[in-house]
């Protein structure tokens, strides 16, 4: 039991580098990626990334750890509670 509270108290990093560069830590899944957006869920919520030319160029998901090369211009959080109560997919929600 302590194995699972402890993945779920991950710490979450973002380190961006020249705006190309991206290596992010906490993440719990890539829900849908392209060369212009990739959108992760993370311990501390979604999170959408825009940007030109993106890659997801390395995914470890056992360790939470997501590296996106490419031109980064955004970063968008959001939070996930209450998204399956209402009956609307997620991606839904974020595109409202």
């Amino acid at each position: 039991m302590e194995d699972l509270s402890t993945a779920k108290q991950r710490t979450h990093k973002l380190m961006l580098t020249n705006r190309r560069t991206c290596t992010i830590s906490g993440v719990s899944d890539v829900l849908s990626f392209d060369i212009k957006e990739v959108l992760l869920e993370t311990d501390q919520g979604m999170l959408m990334i825009k940007g030109g030319d993106l890659h997801v160029s390395r995914l470890t998901l056992d360790k939470g750890e997501v590296d996106i090369d490419g031109k980064i211009d955004s970063f968008t959080y959001s939070e996930v509670t209450g998204y399956g109560s209402k009956g609307e997919s997620l991606i839904s929600r974020l595109f409202k």
